[in-house]
């Protein structure tokens, strides 16, 4: 199958949550407005995740993966993800299935008009120390990259590929996405999608990651902007 939109899925120590993954994402798969794949990239996983993927991907052929060899973080895997993605869509979910992957479709039905569609989770299922760090961290991000989004820490993102390939490498990339493409000189836009409480498996993030982490990570993105090279090609010969 010619298949138009990659789904990316990082997995870090999820074992309790792939059959479900697997499960919601070949559903997904089935209603999906385009043609639909799914890339796993686990990123040294310690438990047994990597055996759980593997039998996956050998029962359903859209099911793809890459294993790093090291733990490199959620950045790291997300970036892999766009680089090994062929598609001229992709996308990106957390394997906590905290957001739903049919919402993908509410993503698709704006991207031909943009670059990046996000979601904003409207009625967040997590808890209070958990919600206030990330409105904390997501005004001070606001404030510094002007990017006018309200949870840019939504795990559910459609991109077009080109510019998602275009993205530089760094950590804390996965909060500042749509600043990115920003700085592509590409449209963004947010679109409410639902929001669930994480019923397996523990968070990656504390309130270092959420609210500490980011800030410091402002001020590296702000160098970037500053150092930022955009250019265009008016002929080729290839």
């Amino acid at each position: 199958m010619h298949y138009k939109f990659t789904i990316i899925v990082p997995v870090y120590n999820e074992e309790d949550n792939l059959e479900r993954v697997e499960q919601e994402l070949l559903a997904y798969t089935k209603i999906a407005t385009l043609p639909t794949c799914v890339l796993f990239v686990n990123d040294g996983s310690k438990d047994n995740s990597q055996q759980l993927i593997e039998t996956i991907c050998n029962r359903n052929d859209a099911f793809n993966y890459i294993l790093f060899k090291d733990n490199r973080g959620l950045s790291a895997a997300i970036k892999a993800g766009f680089d090994y993605a062929d598609t001229e869509l992709v996308g990106y979910i957390d394997s906590d299935l905290q957001t739903d992957p049919q919402d993908f479709n509410l993503l698709l039905e704006q991207i031909g008009d943009y670059d990046l569609v996000t979601g904003v989770r409207a009625d967040r299922k997590d808890s209070f120390v958990k919600n206030m760090s990330s409105k904390i961290a997501n005004g001070i991000r606001r404030a510094f990259t002007h990017d006018g989004m309200d949870d840019t820490g939504c795990p559910l993102k459609v991109i077009k590929a080109d510019y998602a390939k275009r993205i530089p490498m760094f950590k804390g990339l996965h909060r500042f996405l749509p600043a990115m493409i920003l700085l592509q000189n590409g449209k963004i836009l947010q679109v409410p999608v639902k929001h669930f409480p994480r019923i397996a498996g523990t968070a990656k993030f504390g309130l270092w990651n959420r609210l500490i982490g980011p800030l410091m990570d402002c001020f590296a993105y702000l160098w970037m902007k500053k150092k930022y090279i955009n250019y265009t090609v008016s002929k080729s010969s290839k």
